[in-house]
């Protein structure tokens, strides 16, 4: 019972016991994992300051097995830390062998003995120097004898060693040349000390003295040069030492017994002393004063020239400019007081318009700034506004500076211009020339022809490009003749214009039945021309024309007796018409009935106008022959263009018209030919009275006008008709007239216009129409 009591109370002790001591272990657990992080986290901390440290650890365990830092392999060229010392030989990276074979002996005397090495390598293939540090390790590191071998990477230091050592040789190898410099050199040079003595001169110096040695010089003190304002050499050395500048003088003195202009110069080297050279520029002074003369004659030489030149220095700066170059660039007179540059000077000349009209001033004023640095000469020409052209040459000079030179080339150009004119001229007047022309040369040698040459001689271009010899023409045109003996007349025409500078021509005859006129003229130049007209035509024409000559004077004499008998043949039976008319509208051949007495007066009517259109006829025919006569007697307008209007009443009013009679101031008096101008402007009126419509007006209007300084007289007979175009007033104006033939009268209109035309102009007038369709029609009568 008691056991059952207590056992509850022994489970719980036990379990409470358990459970203290997993609470314990946790605890000591973590406690150990917080000890084991932190020496993790120190070991990892002390690895990277390993790592980043600039010596690496190399451990070579006694069995040849090595550990390291990747960082090693890197040093050495590798891809990877090998496992034993003997594989840091990579075939051409790595150790050398030489080098590992000294690296491993050390190691396995260190193992054996604990004795330490240093040594020294550069792998292969690399600039970087290591300095191995080895040691036996602590056993705590590696115990069993290993090797800790420590690598230093002292490139930097050995490259600076190096380059120390190289300079220190240079500078002592650079100290001798100097002084061997010095002394060998061809001017007086010397070093003074602080206080102005000297210490050290060249064997220039000496001779410049005329010492025996510089150790003589030294210890007398004898000076190269002489007192200047007072003050010695030795006292501007010291002035230039206490103001730490160079003092630099030109001063004259006697050297082998001439006197020499030399420029000297101090240099002051802080507190060691003071440097001196003297130069001898007495050939330069003497070449400075050559060339001021040489320069001033040249310049006066310049302005002489009329191309305008001008010269710029280094800094684009105007030097010169001779006076043709102000003018043509418009430069005020001031300008060579105040120089001006190249870019400002081109400024001005825009103002003047002396440069050409461009869009972007500034980018071409830059182009041609340019040309200082050019290599090579640039020409280029400028046209300006005003008509003027330029030719400018842009020369850059060896001192850096620009030689510019302008040409005036205006007249050069006008007169090309109109050369090259008168060459086209001449060129479009040969080939347009119905004539073939030649230019010989004084040997016998063609010079120049037109197209038509060619073509009349029936010669190719390719011959004539050669500029054949006139022999060499002789035979070609030979065989184109009727007789090719007669080419020998050409070439004496030729030589004459050409050696006896005669003028000579003939007549030949072509095998293609041509014939050619041709005529040697002697030039100016000495050259002879040959002229060459192709006359076929023209002979043909003559003859015709002698044909139709003939036949005109015979037609013409055909004329004369026709209008002589025309007036007998047409008018006697016409007569004859009207007389047996009249007798018996008289009653002589018995009483006649109305119907008859209508009949008779029909055959009256019929004849008087038959009788008006054959004296027409007559007037047409003898005006067209020339042999129209007039009786001119004086007329006075008004009455007489009365007169034909009233003569023409009963028609007016039949036809229901009005004749408007009108007359602008006062008329002379006309000389006319009464009958025959009444006819002709009676046929006017009858024409308008014809075209005119029922209840117009016709308007009859006589004034005066001046024409040619003469005074005329106009007649305008205007109807208010349909009107007509140009091409039925010309047919209207033509009336009749001969066929193309001649054989044949073609009637275009009636004969009142074509005589009424006729009839003016004999009297010395004109008429002429003027119309338009559904305008009417104007006849305009002028009369001297």
């Amino acid at each position: 019972m008691d056991l059952e009591r207590f056992l509850p109370l022994l489970i719980g002790l036990l379990l409470g016991a358990w459970m203290l001591a997993a609470a314990w272990a946790v605890l000591a657990a973590r406690a150990r994992e917080k000890r084991t992080e932190s020496q993790l986290r120190s070991a990892r901390r002390l690895a990277r300051m390993v790592e980043e440290s600039p010596a690496l650890p190399l451990l070579v365990r006694s069995d040849g097995r090595i550990e390291a830092s990747p960082r090693l392999a890197q040093w050495l060229g590798l891809d990877a830390v090998p496992q034993y010392l003997s594989e840091l030989d990579g075939q051409g990276r790595g150790l050398p062998r030489d080098k590992l074979a000294e690296l491993t002996e050390a190691v396995r005397r260190c193992q054996k003995t604990a004795a330490p090495f240093r040594m020294v390598v550069t792998p292969e293939g690399s600039t970087r120097s290591l300095a191995l540090r080895g040691h036996l390790a602590d056993p705590q590191v590696s115990p069993g004898g290993a090797a800790l071998v420590w690598i230093f990477d002292f490139s930097d230091s050995e490259s600076e060693l190096a380059r120390l050592r190289e300079e220190a040789a240079r500078a002592q190898g650079d100290f001798h040349a100097l002084v061997s410099l010095i002394e060998a050199a061809p001017m007086p040079m010397w070093f003074r000390r602080p206080d102005g003595e000297i210490q050290l001169v060249n064997s220039a110096y000496v001779a410049a003295v005329g010492a025996e040695s510089a150790e003589a010089v030294v210890a007398g003190g004898v000076e190269l040069v002489e007192a200047v304002d007072g003050l010695t050499p030795a006292q501007v050395a010291q002035q230039a030492a206490e103001e730490g500048a160079p003092v630099e003088r030109v001063v004259h003195t006697t050297i082998g017994g001439q006197r020499r202009a030399l420029r000297v110069s101090d240099l002051p080297l802080g507190e060691d002393g003071v440097a001196g050279y003297a130069v001898d520029i007495e050939d330069m002074e003497e070449m400075s004063r050559s060339f001021k003369a040489f320069r001033d004659a040249q310049r006066s030489m310049l302005d002489q020239l009329s191309a305008g030149v001008a010269q710029f220095d280094a800094k684009r700066r105007l030097t010169f400019a001779n006076q043709p170059f102000q003018r043509l660039f418009s430069l005020p007179a001031r300008t060579m007081q105040d120089p001006p540059a190249f870019e400002r000077l081109l400024d001005t000349a825009r103002v003047a318009g002396r440069v050409p009209e461009v869009r972007d001033f500034p980018a071409w004023r830059r182009e041609r700034a340019a040309w200082f640095a050019a290599g090579d000469t640039h020409e280029e020409a400028w046209s300006l506004a005003d008509g003027t052209h330029l030719r400018i040459v842009a020369q850059p000079v060896p001192d850096g500076g620009l030689l510019m030179i302008v040409e005036d080339r205006t007249e050069q150009l006008r007169l090309s211009a109109i050369r090259d004119t008168m060459l086209r001229t001449r060129t479009a007047t040969f080939d347009s020339l119905f004539e073939s022309i030649a230019v010989f040369a004084p040997d016998g040698r063609m010079q120049t022809w037109n197209r038509r040459f060619a073509a009349d001689w029936g010669l190719d271009s390719e011959f004539l490009d050669t500029h054949p010899h006139v022999e060499a023409l002789l035979k070609k045109i030979a065989s184109r003749l009727k007789r090719p003996a007669e080419a020998e007349t050409v070439g004496t025409v030729v030589r004459a214009a050409t050696l006896d500078r005669t003028q000579k021509g003939g007549r030949i005859g072509l095998a293609d039945g041509r014939m050619l006129e041709f005529a040697g003229v002697p030039l100016p130049d000495g050259n002879g021309l040959l002229a060459v007209l192709d006359i076929t035509d023209s002979q043909k024409v003559e003859d015709a024309l002698r044909e139709s000559n003939a036949a005109l004077i015979e037609a013409d004499a055909i004329k004369t007796r026709f209008l002589a008998h025309m007036s007998y043949e047409l008018r006697n039976p016409l007569n004859s018409i009207g007389g047996f008319a009249e007798m018996l509208e008289h009653g002589l051949g018995g009483e006649l009935n109305e119907a008859g007495k209508d009949y008779v007066g029909s055959i009256l009517q019929a004849s008087g106008q038959l009788g008006e259109h054959i004296d027409s006829l007559l007037d047409l025919s003898q005006s067209e022959a020339g042999m129209l006569p007039l009786k001119r007697e004086e007329i006075e307008v008004m009455p007489f263009l009365r007169t034909i209007a009233e003569e023409r009443g009963q028609r007016l009013e039949k036809a229901g018209l009005t004749l408007d009679l009108r007359a602008s101031g006062l008329m002379r008096p006309l000389s006319a030919d009464r009958r025959r101008l009444a006819r002709a402007i009676g046929h006017l009126v009858d024409n308008a009275i014809t075209a005119s419509p029922r209840g117009s007006r016709i308007l009859v209007q006589v004034s005066r006008r001046k024409a040619d300084g003469e005074d005329r007289v106009q007649i305008l007979v205007q109807d208010k008709g349909k009107g007509m175009d140009s091409r039925s007033l010309a047919r209207a104006l033509e009336g009749m007239k001969v066929s193309s033939d001649g054989k044949r009268v073609e009637r275009r209109q009636g004969l009142g216009l074509p005589l009424a035309r006729q009839l003016v102009e004999a009297h010395g007038g004109t008429l002429k129409l003027v119309s338009e369709p559904g305008q009417g029609t104007s006849a305009i009568v002028e009369l001297p």
